[in-house]
């Protein structure tokens, strides 16, 4: 198969021939007509914009021509703005803090030397991270869950590794990925239905789940045909891109490890968590790892376990193991899952499955177990930089034996808009019902209007989404499509700790601190949706910083939508301009008198050694 990506030149000056005509009111259309894409997207765009003429259909109240113009105003333009040159080639797969150097610095023991290392201030970049030569957009999905461009990830050592494995092979200019992995060389598809007959898959009960040690995350990107959303993840470390490659394919993935430090995610927060030879020592260091899970997995949920120790008595042969090793190694899983209030469901070739009780009330005994230390109930989603411990996380309270703790959800998708149990027990203060219903309708009403700015948020073009400061989630739940995914981050310093409630709403996300990078490769996201984050970060860290974290993240043409106080934006717009990014202020959807605006940018496409293109 071969990949042919639009040709440029003509395109973009015919683009920006449009744009002159047309104005920016057409921006987002034009940008799909030029795009470097590898599924050839851009001449149909085009004939609808010949097809339509020059009416774009935006709604005469969200007017570009922001009415602030005193604000602008009060800006010196005399002083050019700061200008961002490109990094070495060498940044072009950077991430920061598992800079593969700097993690040879640190110990190897527990896995310590993957885990999150950023840079000092000193050690920071200031330069913006490159894409390869021959970088084109990934291909819509679901054609992106089989076929990745060579040119956007060039690494073929997995296509000898793993070559028996079915995970990837090289077929020309794009990786093919056939579905299979190291427990399911015939195909993900065969290995979920195995699972689904156990576990409730297909009825919306699990709607989410936690893969460890994902590979190329072809679980998830298999189960997502089931409605069913994977946040996957896996260090950086000799299966090298392997994070890259899920990303790039469509799958919601980061960079992780299970080492000495929590899992960046709150409590009851997953339906379902898997292991498909992790190669996570699950009964080492008193059941640690299996307790951080336990942590993250909903009463009622279910973990999997497939390959090594699971039937050890008949495949410890194949495995070419002692059998004693691994029938110690099995007991140990048994026991510490019995701890846990687990119940074992099910036992088949190398497959395992558990599901933990609703609630601890079948299970009060452990109580008196000598080897049962329970956490502190508050500390459940305190997990940021903080390390793992061997207690367990004890089970929200109940008033029956059938209650579930931590309340009931709705299958999905009613759990999208139900009202989540944490707001119903008003454990989130200043949330309550109406406070939630409201900011529903306000989310909807704030997406309807970035439709009518960006047409392409609905065609596909944008699979891979992140809000940077989710709130409550009202964002993704307005987006909510089987052509996208969203990462909801939950910024560490914000005033209110939500992500609970977007777990509760069949949503994935994840804390993280926006005065360090990501955990994710460059050119992750095809669409950036900042709310309220220069304002909740002013002085607290550079700005600077997380606009180049931003650009390090965002695909060619990706685009960002910032949404904050005037002033905030118009400092957040200077530096852009010294970013190749094409920018423009709209008014906010209610009129020129509210001082909340909306920054429309979108990145320009350049590579190593290349040459930008941009619609101004």
């Amino acid at each position: 198969m071969a990949l042919k990506p639009n040709s440029a030149d003509g395109r973009t000056r015919s683009a920006i021939q449009i744009f002159i005509v047309f104005g920016l009111c057409c921006f987002f259309y034009i940008l799909g007509a030029w795009q470097r894409s590898g599924f050839g997207k851009g001449d149909s765009i085009a004939l609808e914009l010949a097809k339509h003429g020059t009416d774009c259909n935006i709604d005469p109240s969200l007017n570009f021509e922001t009415h602030h113009a005193g604000e602008v105003g009060n800006v010196d333009e005399s002083e050019k703005p700061k200008s961002f040159e490109p990094c070495p080639a060498l940044y072009v797969d950077y991430t920061p803090c598992q800079d593969q150097k700097r993690a040879m610095t640190f110990p190897r023991d527990n896995m310590v030397y993957r885990e999150r290392h950023c840079p000092s201030e000193e050690e920071k970049l200031h330069c913006l991270v490159p894409a390869p030569k021959g970088y084109v957009t990934p291909f819509p999905w679901p054609k992106s869950r089989d076929y990745v461009p060579y040119a956007n990830a060039p690494y073929k050592a997995l296509t000898v590794e793993k070559a028996i494995q079915n995970w990837i092979q090289y077929e020309g200019n794009v990786f093919r990925f056939p579905g299979g992995g190291t427990q399911f060389p015939q195909g993900a598809d065969k290995y979920i239905d195995q699972l689904a007959s156990v576990i409730p898959i297909t009825n919306g009960t699990v709607r989410t789940a936690l893969d460890t040690g994902c590979g190329v995350a072809s679980w998830g990107a298999y189960l997502w045909s089931r409605n069913v959303l994977a946040m996957s993840f896996a260090p950086r470390d000799s299966h090298e891109a392997q994070v890259q490659f899920a990303l790039e394919r469509g799958v919601p993935a980061i960079i992780g490890v299970l080492g000495t430090i929590k899992m960046p995610y709150p409590s009851r927060a997953f339906d379902m968590a898997h292991c498909s030879r992790c190669l996570i020592p699950w009964g080492a260091k008193d059941g640690m790892y299996l307790k951080e899970v336990d942590r993250v997995l909903r009463p009622g949920g279910y973990w999997v376990l497939s390959g090594p120790p699971i039937n050890w008595r008949n495949n410890y042969k194949a495995w070419q193991r002692p059998k004693e090793e691994l029938e110690v190694e099995q007991q140990k899983i048994e026991d510490i899952a019995k701890l846990l209030c687990w119940e074992k469901k099910h036992e088949k070739g190398e497959i395992a499955i558990w599901q933990k009780r609703v609630n601890d009330d079948s299970c009060r005994g452990r109580q008196d177990d000598s080897q049962a230390s329970f956490c502190k109930a508050g500390e459940a989603n305190d997990v940021w930089y903080k390390k793992m411990d061997v207690c367990v996380t004890p089970y929200p309270d109940v008033s029956s034996p059938d209650e579930v703790a931590g309340g009931e959800l709705e299958p999905f998708p009613e759990r999208l808009y139900a009202v989540p149990p944490r707001i119903v027990g008003g454990s989130v203060p200043g949330v309550s019902v109406e406070t939630y219903q409201e900011d529903n309708h306000k989310w909807k009403k704030h997406v309807s209007a970035y439709k009518k700015i960006n047409r392409l948020i609905d065609s596909g073009r944008y699979r891979n989404i992140l809000d940077m400061n989710a709130g409550l989630g009202g964002f993704a739940a307005a987006l909510d499509s089987p052509k996208l995914w969203v990462m909801n981050v939950m910024p560490t310093i914000a005033e209110k700790d939500t992500l609970g409630v977007i777990s509760e709403r069949g949503l994935i996300g994840i804390y993280h601190d926006w005065c360090e990078a990501f955990s994710t490769y460059p050119r992750t996201y095809d669409l950036i949706h900042a709310h309220g984050l220069f304002s909740l970060y002013k002085d607290k860290c550079n700005p600077e910083d997380i606009l180049l974290e931003m650009d390090r993240i965002l695909r060619p043409e990706g685009a960002v939508i910032f949404r904050d106080e005037v002033d905030i934006l118009v400092k957040v717009n200077k530096i852009t301009a010294g970013m190749r990014w094409d920018t423009k202020m709209v008014d906010h959807e209610d009129g020129p008198l509210v001082p909340e605006k909306i920054l429309v940018a979108v990145k320009q496409y350049w590579v190593v050694g290349g040459n930008t293109t941009s619609v101004q």
